[in-house]
């Protein structure tokens, strides 16, 4: 059975400190996790260090090691790898993880690196929880779940929902708001709905792939 895999980061020293985030590269803190065992062919991950980071903690229960592929930068060309183009038959003991910032968390503009509470206290709850949370409405200078999703679901359908419809498991480690563009295209959730879904540091969501269908797994 075709599985897909959307798992969230481990979480990160800003989120400890909580600030907001956004496109700004903050490795995972330092301590012991508990790390996922999953089954996948093939990873699509984000440029941003902490959702590589993760990757590479979830590397370390495998013995296939990763090979990092580019879609943006000099590494899209520079890096390429083509051995399975050209050998498909044979086994080796590695797994593609494709890199691209179309996954990258919300761009959180001029919130950037600012304390959550202390935002709240100058802006208000309501305002921050629409700026956070709300489907069309951006912060200063930033992006909405509306906008994450203009670029994460067209590269989703073009290259992940490919490789289940070939056959492959797909794990996408990604960053809240990312996520969330993919379950509310996969699950149909309304505009307004969307609000509400929350998936907690090192969360994960599995879905079964039947007949183009996506089949929320519980397990």
């Amino acid at each position: 059975m075709v599985k897909l895999i959307l798992l969230r980061h481990l979480k990160s020293q800003w989120n400890l400190e909580n600030r907001f985030t956004g496109w700004v590269d903050i490795p995972i803190i330092k301590k012991r996790f508990k790390i996922p065992q999953l089954d996948f062919d093939i990873v699509y991950t984000s440029s941003l260090i902490r959702n590589i980071q993760t990757v590479l903690l979830i590397f370390q229960k495998k013995k296939e090691y990763p090979i990092f592929r580019h879609f943006d930068g000099k590494m899209k060309k520079w890096g390429n790898f083509n051995y399975w183009t050209k050998n498909k038959n044979t086994h080796e003991p590695y797994i593609f993880v494709y890199v691209t910032e179309k996954l990258n968390e919300r761009y959180y503009g001029k919130l950037q690196g600012l304390n959550k509470e202390d935002t709240i206290k100058k802006y208000g709850k309501e305002k921050v929880k629409v700026w956070r949370r709300s489907y069309d409405v951006a912060p200063p200078g930033g992006e909405s779940l509306k906008d994450v999703i203009n670029r994460v679901i067209p590269f989703y359908k073009k290259y992940p929902e490919q490789d289940l419809k070939k056959g492959k498991n797909v794990l996408i480690v990604a960053s809240h708001n990312s996520l969330r563009a993919i379950v509310k295209y996969i699950e149909g959730i309304d505009d307004q709905e969307i609000i509400n879904f929350e998936l907690p540091f090192n969360g994960k969501r599995i879905y079964n792939f039947i007949k183009g269908k996506y089949i929320l797994n519980s397990s």
